[in-house]
C-alpha cells in the first residue's frame, strides 16, 4: 500500500560551536600537553586548540511518514541540536537537508511543520481552549466556526476535553498537571495540522503513566493522519520504545546506529553482549555507549579495506535488504545504518503548497494579540488588582499629607516638592510588569520564528493594550489627588494635569518595554532600569539648575524622563490660575503668571512639553520593536533597514528636543528658589 507524506533526510550533518577563550596571562608558566594521550583525550585537545567544539558529525537519518523516529543518547549527545536543525532552527556548516528527496526550503517547511521545544511556553493565566483558539486564530485562515470545530476536534484528539476551561497554571499559578500542559503545548504546534512534528524531550519531568500517554498520542497521530514525528528521548521505557517504529542512538554527536529496535538488539549480539533480562534494548546500549564506540572504531578499521576494493551497486543494496540481518548475522552499525538510506519507493513524493506569507493581515493581528493581552492582564493580580488598588490609596494618602494648600510661597514650595514626588513615585513603580513582559517575549519568539505573526503587529498590539488600563490607574490616581490639594480649580487645568500623569505612566511602561526586550533576565532588567531611573532624575533640573550640570553631561537634562512632565505641572499649575504668591501692604508684589513669563515660560508651551513626552513614548517603543526584531529574525539582511530608520529617528528626536528645549535658560526649581528664600 502507498503512503502519502512527508519523508525527511539529513545527509552529512556536521556542526560545531565556539568555544575559543582567551589565553592565560601567565601561560607560559603552566605545563604543556604531554604527546603521548589516548585518542579521545587527544580529539578534545585539537577542538580546543581550534576553538569549536563538533557538537554533529557527519550525521545521517532519515524520517519516514506514518512512523515515529527517536532519537536517542546520553545527555551531550547532540539531539536537541540535531532537532533544531531539523526544525530550521539552527543551520549546520556541513550537510544537506532533504523534504521528499527535495532540497529543504526553510520558509515552505515552517508552514508543513511544527516545533515543540523542551519547556513549555505557555500564557498561565489562559485556559486550554483559549490558548488553541488563539494559536488557531493566528495560524488559520478559517471562519469562526470552522476554527472552533478544529479546536474542539484537537482536544479530543489530546484528551483535553475534560479540562478545556481549566487554566493552563505554572510553577506559582494552579492550573492543569504536568502531562496535560505538555499536551498542550503538542496542541499549539500541531492546530495547524502540520505534515511533520518535531518534539524535544516530550517525556521529560513526566512520570512514566503520563510519558507512556504522550508517546502513545504521538503514535496515534502519526498512524491516523499520517504524520512524521521526530522527538528525542533520553531515557525510555520498555513500554514507550514498543511504539518506536525506528531509532537515531547517537553519542558525542556521532550515530552509532539508525534503524529499528530489533536490528539493534541484533548488532549489539553481534558485537558479544548478552542483554539483561528486565531491561530494554536501548536502555542497555545506552548504558553501554563506550563499549560500542569501542566496537565501532574496530570494526571500522577492519571494514576499510574492504570498503576501498569493493564497491556496492544498486541490485547489491537491493540484494542485502532482501537477505537481511539473519542471514549473515555479521552486519555492523554502519551496514546496519546504510541499509536504512535506501529510498523508500512506497512513500509518493507529493509538493506541498502552503502560502508563504501570514495567515492574517497585520490589522487582524493586532486584534488578536490585543485581545489575549487584555485577557492576560485583567486575570493579573498583582498587575491590575493590586496596582488598581496601589493608585488610588496613594493618591488618598498624598491628598490627605499635602491637603489644601496655601496659594503663597510656601504653598508654592510644597507644590513643587508634591510634583516632584509624584514623578518618582510613578516613574519609578512600574518595575512589576518587568516578569510578565519577560514572559512574553519567550512567547513572541516561539510564535515568531515558525511564522504565526509579524513582531511589528505584537509591538504594536502591546502598545495598544495598555492605553485604557494606564488611563484608568491615572484616573484613579488624579481624582482624589487633585481636588484634596487643592490645585488649580480649572477644569482645563484638571484635564491637563490627568493627561501628563497618563503620559507619565505611559512613559515609563514604555521604558520597561524597552528594557525587557534587552536584558537577559528580571534582576538584571530591575538593577538597570532603577540606575536609568535614578539618572534621568538626577539631570532633571530638579536638584541643580542646568546651568550647573557639567558640558559633557548636559545631554542627560535633555533625555531626562523627569524634565518635561515637571515643567508641564509648573506650566499648568501657575498659568492663568490668578494666584498672588505673596502681598505687600495689601498689594500682590509675585505673581504666578509674571513670575513664568518672567523666566520664559508661556502657556502655549506646555503643549510642547506633551509633544515631547509622546516622541519618547513613540522612541522608546520603536526601539523596543527593533530589539525584539533582531531577537526574533538574526538575519543581518533584514535588520539593516530597520537599524538606519532607528539612527534616522534618533537624531531627528535628539535635534528636535534640543531646538525645543533651548529657550529654557534655568529650570523650575531653580526659578522658584530666587523667590522661596
Amino acid at each position: 500500500m502507498k503512503k502519502q507524506g512527508c519523508e525527511i533526510e539529513a545527509i552529512g550533518i556536521s556542526y560545531k560551536i565556539s568555544t575559543k577563550k582567551r589565553e592565560h596571562p601567565f601561560k607560559i608558566f603552566t605545563k604543556k600537553q604531554e604527546i603521548n594521550q589516548e585518542p579521545k583525550q587527544a580529539m578534545d585537545l585539537e577542538e580546543a586548540s581550534l576553538g569549536a567544539k563538533h557538537v554533529l558529525k557527519d550525521v545521517f537519518c532519515k524520517a519516514k511518514p506514518w512512523e515515529i523516529l527517536a532519537i536517542v543518547g546520553p545527555s551531550g549527545a547532540g539531539k536537541s541540536s540535531l532537532l533544531e536543525i531539523l526544525a530550521g532552527k539552527l543551520t549546520p556548516q556541513n550537510g544537506t537537508i532533504f523534504v521528499n528527496q527535495n532540497p529543504i526550503d526553510k520558509a515552505r517547511f515552517k508552514k508543513i511543520s511544527g516545533y515543540v521545544t523542551q519547556k513549555d511556553t505557555l500564557f498561565p493565566l489562559l485556559t486550554v481552549e483559549e490558548t488553541l483558539m488563539f494559536s488557531a486564530k493566528l495560524r488559520l485562515r478559517l471562519p469562526q466556526a470552522q476554527l472552533s470545530s478544529n479546536v474542539k476536534s484537537l482536544m479530543k484528539e489530546l484528551g483535553l476535553d475534560h479540562v478545556a476551561m481549566t487554566r493552563v497554571g505554572d510553577d506559582r499559578i494552579r492550573g492543569i498537571s504536568g502531562g496535560e500542559r505538555r499536551r498542550v503545548s503538542i496542541g499549539v504546534d500541531a492546530i495547524h495540522d502540520p505534515e511533520v512534528l518535531i518534539l524535544d524531550e516530550p517525556t521529560s519531568g513526566l512520570d512514566s503513566t503520563s510519558a507512556l500517554q504522550i508517546i502513545d498520542m504521538l503514535k496515534v497521530m502519526a498512524e491516523t493522519r499520517g504524520r512524521t514525528i521526530i522527538l528525542s528521548i533520553h531515557q525510555p521505557g520498555f513500554r514507550i520504545v514498543k511504539l518506536f517504529n525506528s531509532i537515531l542512538m547517537m553519542a558525542n554527536g556521532s550515530v552509532l546506529h539508525h534503524g529499528t529496535v530489533d536490528q539493534l538488539g541484533v548488532n549489539l549480539r553481534t558485537m558479544g553482549m548478552q542483554l539483561p533480562i528486565h531491561v530494554n534494548v536501548v536502555e542497555f546500549a545506552i548504558e553501554s555507549i563506550e563499549t560500542i564506540q569501542q566496537q565501532r572504531e574496530v570494526l571500522q578499521k577492519e571494514m576499510q579495506p574492504q570498503v576501498l576494493t569493493s564497491s556496492t551497486t544498486k541490485p547489491q543494496q537491493k540484494r542485502i535488504e532482501e537477505v537481511g540481518e539473519g542471514r549473515s548475522g555479521k552486519f555492523t552499525l554502519q551496514q546496519l545504518f546504510q541499509q536504512s538510506k535506501v529510498v523508500d519507493e512506497e512513500i509518493i513524493n507529493v509538493e506541498f503548497d502552503f502560502p508563504l506569507g501570514f495567515a492574517n493581515s497585520r490589522l487582524q493581528e493586532t486584534l488578536i494579540l490585543t485581545h489575549r493581552f487584555s485577557k492576560n492582564i485583567f486575570r493579573t493580580k498583582e498587575l491590575f488588582a493590586c496596582r488598581t488598588i496601589q493608585m488610588l490609596i496613594s493618591g488618598l494618602v498624598l491628598g490627605s499629607i499635602f491637603y489644601n494648600l496655601e496659594d503663597d510661597l510656601i504653598g508654592a514650595e510644597e507644590r513643587v516638592g508634591l510634583f516632584a514626588f509624584i514623578l518618582t513615585f510613578l516613574l519609578s513603580c512600574t518595575t512589576e510588569a518587568l516578569p510578565i513582559f519577560l514572559q512574553e517575549r519567550e512567547i513572541l519568539m516561539k510564535e515568531t520564528s515558525c511564522g504565526s505573526y509579524r513582531v511589528s503587529s505584537y509591538a504594536i498590539a502591546n502598545g495598544l493594550v495598555y492605553l485604557p488600563f494606564l488611563l484608568i490607574l491615572a484616573i484613579l490616581f488624579t481624582i482624589p489627588l487633585y481636588w484634596l490639594v487643592g490645585l488649580n480649580p480649572n477644569f482645563i487645568a484638571f484635564m491637563h494635569f490627568l493627561l501628563l500623569i497618563w503620559l507619565i505612566l505611559y512613559t515609563a511602561n514604555s521604558v520597561v518595554v524597552c528594557f525587557s526586550a534587552l536584558v537577559p533576565n528580571f534582576i538584571v532588567g530591575n538593577s538597570v532600569i532603577s540606575g536609568v531611573m535614578g539618572s534621568f532624575f538626577l539631570f532633571s533640573g530638579y536638584f541643580t539648575s542646568k546651568h550647573g550640570i557639567p558640558n559633557y553631561w548636559i545631554f542627560m537634562h535633555y533625555i531626562s524622563l523627569f524634565k518635561y512632565p515637571f515643567e508641564g505641572f509648573l506650566i499648568n499649575e501657575f498659568s492663568n490660575s490668578g494666584k498672588c504668591l505673596e502681598y505687600m501692604f495689601g498689594k500682590c508684589m509675585v505673581n504666578a503668571e509674571d513670575l513664568l513669563r518672567e523666566e520664559g515660560y508661556r502657556e502655549d508651551e506646555k503643549w510642547r512639553n506633551v509633544v515631547i513626552m509622546v516622541c519618547f513614548i513613540l522612541l522608546y517603543r520603536f526601539i523596543s520593536y527593533v530589539i525584539l526584531r533582531f531577537r526574533c529574525c538574526p538575519g543581518i539582511s533584514n535588520f539593516k533597514g530597520t537599524l538606519v530608520w532607528y539612527m534616522i529617528l534618533l537624531n531627528l528626536f535628539i535635534y528636535f528636543s534640543l531646538s525645543l528645549s533651548h529657550e529654557c535658560e534655568q529650570d523650575s526649581s531653580h526659578v522658584f528658589g530666587i523667590y522661596l528664600r
